[in-house]
């Protein structure tokens, strides 16, 4: 059996529902093929226990671009914005804690019960940062040219991006040149004394990382987490795979869920379509993959097609999953001692930057952390519909958890690592254990059996410099590929990982312009 469609969209996560939609919204007949039996992806909600649900595996949607929701309609689809970035409770065993607000004026209270000094030095911080970021979006909020095959209008884009660079005034462009190569630890230190404060700011530049707040580049990623942060999604990553979806049978996409591709079709020098597990032919005359270049072009693509250096460099890609995923089902919200009556969606661990550090240390041995570093989203403080009422769901990405553990991962594996969340999470909120009524734990090795994303990375490549600038590997830069007619749009492409949609919309662009 077989079918021929413009283009077929491989994987249904929120970047492959981005493409589809944009590509069906401008005329082209389109597929869309998840092989799980939703879709949504690793944003996907779904039940872990009887009466529980989650709202997606990864935590942020500040991220997602609001030019994506614009121009897909997604508003239009039941999207809804936060009014302003969740509070983020750093606890502490004593004393009060931290509260983190993104805002200045909400941050200056909170930061004065650790140092007077730093609360006008976070407003200045905010500051600098706001200075810095049309430059930074310039490279990561738009296409990346492809430097192997510059024409006019690229060479034309690249000058836009040297005047931005220039008209940011001579010290804060050398500033900015100082600290792109530094470690986050070293930067937030020449800024803040209060380390609460400086660990509360480093965290996102660690996440899904294989380094530590000393680890040489993190600034780049503290840098671009700040200039790319939006505005939150009410809901949190499910909300927006809803709308998403929405969206996309709306435009006209044909979804098919349990439609597993195992290979790319080709004729001649280029795709001609994909084949399903079970044998039926999908024919297409362009092919866009949102799952990771790994799993591309190493498990789709057979070896002969693909020339020895790019399989290489496809191979030395790096995808080191370093988080794993545990989900609560609580008969309540926990009570975290420092904050006995606040109870917020976000929770961090980690109040020294040298304690993070060593966290991250035990990974470098394939081990797991004694103490490992927490982030907490609780979606049920505003989706209280995802459990019994008054009952609560809270998601933990569990930080630098090895794929490669010593010995593997097994069941008695995933205990222990429960086991140290949950002793971890005792020391602030102690009693969550009797709340406890069901649990699910994602080892690396899971998420990746579970979400098909290589070595279990979440982000389908870790956000190295060398992975953001030449995001898979040369020569596909631009989202194009080897291969003629088959695309790259997911997150392994520019400008890298998140609830962004933004690999989805420039690849579709990039496939219209082709098909033009």
């Amino acid at each position: 059996m077989s079918s021929q469609w413009d283009v077929a969209v491989i994987g249904a996560g929120h970047n492959g529902l981005t493409a589809a939609t944009y590509l069906a919204k401008r005329g082209r007949s389109v597929v869309l093929l998840e092989r799980r039996d939703r879709v949504g992806g690793v944003a996907a909600s779904e039940e872990f226990s009887p009466g529980y649900r989650t709202a997606g595996v990864v935590h942020e949607t500040a991220t997602l671009r609001p030019w994506a929701v614009e121009e897909l309609g997604l508003s239009q689809q039941g999207l809804v914005k936060r009014a302003e970035a969740s509070p983020i409770l750093i606890p502490t065993e004593t004393g009060p804690g931290y509260v983190h607000w993104r805002d200045s004026d909400r941050a200056a209270d909170e930061i004065s019960q650790h140092s007077s000094v730093d609360a006008e030095r976070y407003r200045e911080f905010r500051s600098f940062v706001a200075r810095l970021s049309p430059v930074l979006r310039k490279v990561f909020d738009e296409p990346l040219a492809d430097l192997e095959a510059l024409d006019m209008s690229d060479l034309w884009d690249l000058g836009r991006k040297a005047v931005a660079l220039r008209l940011l005034g001579k010290g804060d462009m050398m500033e900015l040149f100082r600290i792109v190569p530094m470690c986050v630890g070293d930067w937030l230190r020449e800024w803040f004394e209060a380390e609460i404060v400086s660990t509360a700011l480093a965290a996102p530049a660690l996440a899904h990382g294989m380094v530590g707040p000393w680890s040489p580049g993190t600034n780049l990623n503290l840098l671009l987490h700040e200039a790319l942060f939006y505005e939150e999604i009410s809901g949190g990553p499910a909300a927006l795979v809803s709308a998403l979806e929405k969206a996309a049978v709306a435009a006209g996409v044909e979804i098919r869920t349990e439609a597993e591709v195992t290979a790319i079709d080709f004729e001649g020098d280029g795709v001609s379509g994909v084949v399903l597990s079970d044998g039926e032919r999908i024919g297409a005359r362009q092919v866009a993959a949102s799952c990771d270049p790994k799993a591309l072009f190493l498990e789709l693509i057979p070896a002969h097609y693909l020339a020895a250096e790019f399989e290489r460099e496809i191979a030395l890609f790096r995808t080191r999953g370093i988080a794993a995923k545990i989900d609560l089902a609580l008969s309540g919200y926990p009570v975290f001692s420092c904050r006995p009556d606040v109870q917020l969606s976000r929770v961090r661990t980690g109040t020294n930057l040298n304690h993070v550090e060593r966290s991250f240390d035990a990974v470098k041995y394939r081990q797991m952390s004694d103490e490992p570093t927490l982030d907490l989203f609780v979606p049920t403080v505003d989706n209280p519909d995802l459990a019994p009422s008054g009952h609560h769901v809270v998601s933990i990405l569990v930080q630098w958890v090895p794929y490669e553990l010593e010995g593997g991962w097994n069941e008695g594996q995933k205990n222990e690592l429960l086991e140290r969340t949950l002793a971890t999470l005792d020391r602030y909120a102690s009693g969550i254990r009797d709340l406890t009524v069901g649990h699910r734990v994602l080892s690396p090795v899971d998420l990746e059996s579970a979400y098909g994303v290589s070595g279990g990375h979440l982000l389908h490549g870790e956000h190295a410099a060398d992975q953001l600038l030449t995001r898979p590997v040369g020569g596909c830069t631009g989202y194009t590929t080897p291969f003629q007619g088959l695309y790259l749009c997911g997150s392994g492409s520019h400008p890298g990982g998140g609830m962004t949609c933004a690999p989805g919309a420039f690849a579709a662009r990039k496939i219209l312009r082709d098909r033009n």
